[in-house]
């Protein structure tokens, strides 16, 4: 990932010095597994624990000349080492180290992504109830359909965003996890108890069974998660751009002191970051079409997926991260205008209410469906082609030899839409 979207702490876990610590991680941890053994002389085990060293250009050196991160890896580790240095990678293959660090490596992304997650989810959770009863115009097709407020379009990204947390947690725990069972996975040259040791030594998962490397569809459905936290980070920054267009106008993005819409048109307000999360979803989406190909190696392995994790894998993690916490203050800055949002109810002159109209017709008159429809139908099509406000045309229509003045009043209190909104935060977990 570029650097415009790396935030430092997520940036640093996918630097190659990182990525050696983790695999010196593992190499150490596989070494005091043997121990437990009896395998290695458990002094060797704990020189190798204090004394074991790299430099990431030391690495680059040596795969200069092997061609092969790993062996580069143990020799420089061993460079480091005495006669102990026999134990460095006793056993293991390439993939033990590498997939086993990996998983490493995500779960420290995965402890950053999951501090981001709920810190916006606890403010959704905040501008939620902060706008509650704010009362604003549903759209449906992007037409005005009928009341709602804003605090339940909030709710709904709060619902959203506990379904991802959710299959978050799930997707983190299969990454999580890693393999010491050799070139094929048979356990041939390291016995099972040693990678039962070295994921508990390291806190990560085991699998019931594995090839030379992991099972790739744990990582597909890895990647495919965060690219659907992406695509809710979009349908939320598709709701900013939405309500903060000219016409409606009824959110905008904080507009700093000193910042410039446009280099043209003095008076541009746009939503930037909103519309930079947009094109950030499509990339990861577009990570997901990669981890999918992943999955279909060649018999116990191949080598195709490294170079394609190598870039989604730390693409991926870091665009979240930096979506997420852009997001975050986005909303947390949102400036809304609840007096707006009342003022284009108006817009269409009160159709918004002829719902209410209907089936008070039919509930309170008794008049059958096709009937009343017909009537209702009628005036709203002369309230928007003569740009009439609709409730002194049914006023004024064969409708009031039907209802009262009263039902008519109540039929266009925007109130009456709002009646279950506690019954609904509720249900979110939002009371």
């Amino acid at each position: 990932m570029i650097n415009r979207y790396t935030r430092p702490e997520m940036g640093k876990i996918w630097t190659d010095e990182n990525k050696y610590a983790a695999w010196l991680e593992v190499e150490i941890a596989a070494t005091r597994a043997w121990a437990e053994q009896g395998e290695v002389p458990k002094e060797d085990a704990e020189k190798i624990a204090k004394n074991a060293s790299f430099t990431a250009e030391r690495v680059a050196e040596l795969e200069q000349v092997t061609h092969h991160d790993v062996v580069a890896f143990t020799r420089t580790v061993s460079e480091s080492l005495g006669p102990e240095k026999k134990w460095v990678h006793f056993g293991l293959t390439s993939t033990d180290v590498v997939d086993t660090a990996q998983g490493l490596l995500l779960k420290q992304a995965d402890e950053i992504i999951r501090k981001d997650l709920h810190e916006l989810k606890e403010t959704i959770a905040e501008k939620a109830r902060k706008y509650k009863y704010t009362v604003e115009m549903g759209r449906t097709h992007g037409v005005q359909a009928e009341p709602t407020t804003f605090g339940l379009k909030l709710a709904r990204w709060y619902a959203e965003i506990n379904r991802d947390i959710e299959r978050f947690e799930h997707a983190a725990k299969g990454v999580e996890s890693g393999k010491i069972s050799g070139a094929v996975g048979t356990f041939a040259n390291v016995p099972p108890e040693i990678e039962t040791s070295v994921m508990k030594q390291l806190g990560l998962t085991q699998q019931p069974i594995t090839s030379q490397v992991l099972p790739r569809d744990l990582h597909a459905e890895y990647i495919a998660m965060l690219a659907l936290i992406a695509t809710s980070i979009e349908n939320w920054a598709t709701e900013i751009r939405g309500l903060q267009r000219s016409e409606i106008h009824e959110v905008e993005e904080h507009f700093r002191a000193g910042q410039k819409g446009s280099s043209a048109m003095p008076h541009k307000r746009n939503p930037i970051g909103s519309e930079n999360l947009c094109g950030m979803a499509r990339v990861l989406r577009g990570h997901v079409v990669t981890a999918y190909e992943d999955v279909a190696l060649w018999h116990e392995r191949d080598i195709s997926h490294s170079s394609a994790e190598r870039v989604i894998l730390p693409d991926t993690t870091i665009g979240i991260d930096y979506m997420l916490h852009r997001f975050n203050r986005i909303l947390s800055n949102l400036d809304v205008f609840p007096e707006t949002m009342l003022k284009n109810m108006d817009r269409t002159y009160g159709l918004i209410y002829s719902q209410r109209v209907l089936l008070k017709l039919i509930d309170e008159a008794g008049l059958s469906r096709e009937k009343a429809y017909d009537m209702v139908q009628k005036l709203t099509a002369k309230s928007w082609n003569e740009q009439k406000q609709f409730k002194p045309l049914v006023e004024n229509s064969e409708i009031m030899n039907y209802l009262s003045k009263e039902d008519v009043d109540d039929a266009f209190d925007y109130h009456y839409h709002l009646r279950h909104v506690d019954d609904i935060f509720k249900k979110c977990g939002l009371d």
